[in-house]
């Protein structure tokens, strides 16, 4: 698979509020598949949550393995760190330094 075809992977994983809150649950520590499920049962059925955490192993955001009948999700956080090294970061610094410049020039007309 292409990098390309991955950082899309990725977006498209992130890009839904429901799979970015199971990340959220998931930074704290690994849980299992009924815990995840249990979280949003007011909300999602457990076949949704099942579908939103196929989303994110194909993006890689998520590791599972089982033990016994239960399923343990783990996030993998390296994906993100890519993006943010490729996409952000650099982004980032632009915009720092437009706001530095900006508070130096509005200082100077004060």
């Amino acid at each position: 698979m292409s990098r390309s075809d991955q950082d899309d992977l990725i977006f498209k994983a992130l890009a839904d509020s429901r799979r970015r809150a199971i990340l959220d649950l998931l930074k704290d520590a690994p849980r299992t598949t009924g815990e995840l499920c249990e979280h949003f049962e007011k909300t999602l059925d457990r076949c949704t949550v099942m579908q939103h955490l196929k989303v994110l192993e194909k993006a890689e955001l998520v590791l599972s393995h089982k033990e016994g009948r239960t399923r343990w999700n783990h996030l993998n956080a390296a994906p993100i760190q890519d993006i943010h090294s490729r996409w952000i970061s650099s982004y980032a610094t632009h915009a720092v330094k437009l706001l530095t410049k900006l508070k130096r020039d509005l200082e100077e007309e004060d």
